[in-house]
């Protein structure tokens, strides 16, 4: 395989793993207004309790430390760790939801996501510390027995057929009476809990299912790099998330997914592979997050509801057409 088609299929892969995270966020942001702003958190624990169902116990003479271990085969792990990330949103949202809302919500998740990360980086019982847990086994591998360019076509399939699922469910929600609800929520909850909706239970289902999803994304990725450390999900990757979000479209699915080509793939990974300018190490990373901050202050200043907006529901004017027939009868 040539270096660019490596390239290539490593930037697919990591679009459908931005996708599936962005639709989350989606979900919990766009269409329900829950401020996150530890997403990628639950993104890391879904990765974390992937990659410990996955691999055996820990060797005694191991330098990794680690719970678990079970061995179990890739679609129960990424079970077990789309399960611990929809846990984990249930117990901050049964914190959290309840009585708080917007910039105090944020501010509990702002909390929570650095007291999840302190207790993982500092506990290296759990998932090794700062080091963090490698040599995840290769989904499927041990019974493909492919070589590592053929591999890495399959592992595109396997990551794209569950981007289309998780990517019909995710419009199935938002077409759905729950959808509808949760945005009525987002606009008015004062409202929408006047007309007796649940407004608490709602926004619940979309905390957990939107962190199962950041779960489903964080196993893929584990599956595909093969280690995961507390460096790789700091607050930044998830206002990265935001950022895509807002420039593709809050509430619109597509718009989800236009945002996570351009921010997380394009202007992110893409440019990885940018060489180096001698003496000026860090000049391209400091352009590119230049450039993403440009282009989202830009898109909030022209066009506020992002590439592609939500599209409204519009429905006539019923009582102003009633009162014309009204009239003409008379």
């Amino acid at each position: 395989m040539s270096p660019f088609v490596y390239y290539l299929t490593t930037l697919i892969i990591f679009f459908f793993i931005f996708a599936i995270s962005t639709w989350g966020l989606n979900l919990q942001f766009g269409t329900a207004g829950i401020l996150n702003f530890t997403y990628i958190t639950f993104f890391a624990i879904g990765g974390y309790f992937t990659g410990v169902a996955m691999m055996g116990r820990p060797d005694a003479l191991s330098n990794m430390r680690y719970i678990l271990g079970l061995s179990l085969p890739f679609p129960v792990a990424l079970l077990i760790g789309a399960a611990a990330a929809g846990l984990l949103g249930l117990l901050v949202g049964l914190v959290a939801l309840r009585r708080l809302r917007s910039d105090y919500l944020a501010i509990v998740t702002v909390s929570v996501g650095a007291i999840v990360f302190d207790f993982v980086n500092v506990n290296t019982a759990i998932f090794n510390g700062a080091d963090g847990i490698a040599g995840i086994p290769f989904p499927f591998n041990e019974q493909l027995q492919l070589d590592p360019n053929t591999y890495t076509f399959f592992y595109v399939a396997l990551a794209g057929g569950v981007t289309v699922v998780l990517g019909l469910l995710a419009f199935r929600i938002y077409n759905s009476p729950l959808g509808r609800t949760l945005r009525a929520i987002r606009e008015d909850v004062d409202v929408a809990s006047a007309f007796g909706k649940d407004s608490y239970r709602f926004r619940m289902i979309a905390m957990v299912v939107g962190c199962v999803y950041a779960g489903i994304a964080g196993g893929l990725l584990v599956g595909f790099i093969s280690a995961l450390n507390p460096g790789g999900w700091t607050a930044g990757e998830t206002f990265l998330l935001y950022a895509a979000l807002l420039l593709g479209g809050r509430g619109n699915n597509w718009g989800a997914v236009l945002g996570a080509f351009l921010v997380p793939v394009l202007f992110q990974e893409a440019t990885r592979y940018l060489p180096q300018i001698p003496g000026h190490a860090e000049l391209i990373p400091a352009i590119r997050n230049m450039i993403v901050g440009g282009l989202l202050i830009g898109v909030l200043w022209f066009r506020p509801e992002g590439i592609l907006p939500e599209r409204k529901a519009r429905f006539p004017n019923v009582t102003y057409k009633r009162r014309r027939e009204v009239a003409e009868v008379e």
